[in-house]
């Protein structure tokens, strides 16, 4: 069995899970019908026999028991470093989901999340962690990765539980961050931290980068001592006669 990952859209991923032995396939996380199934069948030989969609936020993280490797759809619940956003719930679910049902796989279950949000994720590792040689490993890696234009997608739950801040709720130094002690409590300080985090990160809308420039001095404002002209139908007003 093999898993065919497919960037779609800006950072959307879907995937082909293909049975080698009879070539039927499932598609998983369709966010682009037309694109993932019959696009991935072809270049893969293979008949899709159904397709699914991860969902936002639950996990599909499932065991094949025939296969060499065990692999897991996460969809929004866990990403490479990061996990997705509380939208619903509660901060102890969030955790139990997280710890309890995804933690527990073995370590060497493969992790196919649905976006490619690596390389922020890690940076935010970083911010939560900088001591972590994991996470500055991994960092390093994220950015050759993206360099290339190459997907970072799947990695391993062994390696999440070294480098994802998310799932290391239980260490001091995450702890010490997030001045938090109770797993969920630290899980839901992370969660906020991480919103203000991407926050600082996102480009300034239009408006906001010319009232930059204009506090730079690298825009003028108006010389109110030229006059102004009115509209076709108007008149010259100059600064000193009123306006009518």
């Amino acid at each position: 069995m093999k898993v065919k990952v497919i960037p779609v859209l800006e950072d959307n991923y879907m995937y082909l899970v293909i049975e080698e032995h009879t070539r039927e396939a499932v598609a998983v996380d369709v966010a682009v019908p037309k694109r993932g199934p019959r696009a991935g069948q072809r270049r893969a030989g293979a008949s899709v026999a159904r397709a699914g969609r991860a969902g936002r936020r639950r996990a599909h993280l499932r065991a094949d028991p025939q296969a060499d490797a065990r692999r897991g759809a996460a969809g929004d619940a866990l990403s490479v470093a990061g996990c997705g956003p509380r939208l619903e719930g509660t901060a102890q679910q969030m955790y139990r989901s997280l710890a309890k049902t995804l933690g527990i796989l073995p370590p060497e279950t493969k992790v196919f999340c649905g976006h490619e949000h690596t390389l922020a994720n890690l940076e935010f590792a970083q911010k939560v962690e900088p001591c972590n040689d994991h996470v500055r490993a991994k960092l390093s890696w994220a950015k050759k990765r993206d360099e290339d234009d190459v997907p970072t997608v799947p990695s391993t739950l062994g390696e999440e539980l070294l480098y994802n801040p998310f799932l290391r709720v239980a260490e001091e130094s995450v702890r010490k961050f997030t001045g938090k002690v109770a797993p969920a409590e630290v899980l839901e300080a992370l969660c906020r931290e991480r919103a203000s985090f991407e926050h600082a990160a996102e480009p300034l809308q239009p408006q906001a980068r010319a009232l930059l420039a204009l506090q730079w001095g690298l825009l003028s404002t108006p010389d109110r001592s030229e006059p102004r002209v009115d509209p076709p139908w108007g008149q010259v007003a100059h600064p000193s006669s009123p306006d009518p």
